[in-house]
């Protein structure tokens, strides 16, 4: 399930060539050409998946376990004092390629990187109405 138009589908199947930290039969883990920080990679899906919705239930699994194993490969040998995941669905959200991927962001003291968001303020009301708008129940 390849979709031939998809350049993340070609750069995890060797078709375009990366800075490749990890290939199993499955996934391919890249360096990002556009790093947020010093060593941040991608964990590609060779087969396409427009994003995390798309994304088989078995395979949600094995991205994580492959994400934690590269994150303590990574802080090992970068000595990064921090890590975030991070994983966009839809343009509104931040996703720029519509194939899954996961980033694998190596973080570090005065990296002068954000990706922090202000919190919200609801009430107990509205959080309880989102409650009951997510599960259905009274």
């Amino acid at each position: 399930m390849k979709e031939e138009a998809c350049i993340f589908c070609r750069i995890a199947n060797g078709e375009i060539p990366s800075k490749t930290l990890y290939e199993d039969e499955k996934y391919r883990v890249i360096l990002d050409l556009g790093p947020a920080t010093r060593g941040h990679a991608l964990i590609l899906p060779k087969d396409h998946y427009k994003n995390l919705y798309e994304l088989p239930e078995d395979a949600c699994g094995e991205v994580m376990h492959l994400a934690k194993k590269m994150a303590v490969r990574m802080t090992g040998k970068l000595g990064c004092s921090g890590f975030n995941l991070v994983q966009n669905n839809g343009e509104c959200a931040g996703q720029t390629v519509m194939h899954f991927h996961l980033h694998l962001i190596p973080r570090y003291e005065d990296d002068h990187q954000n990706i922090n968001w202000v919190p919200g303020k609801p009430g107990q009301e509205e959080l309880e109405e989102i409650r009951k708008t997510i599960c259905g129940q009274p």
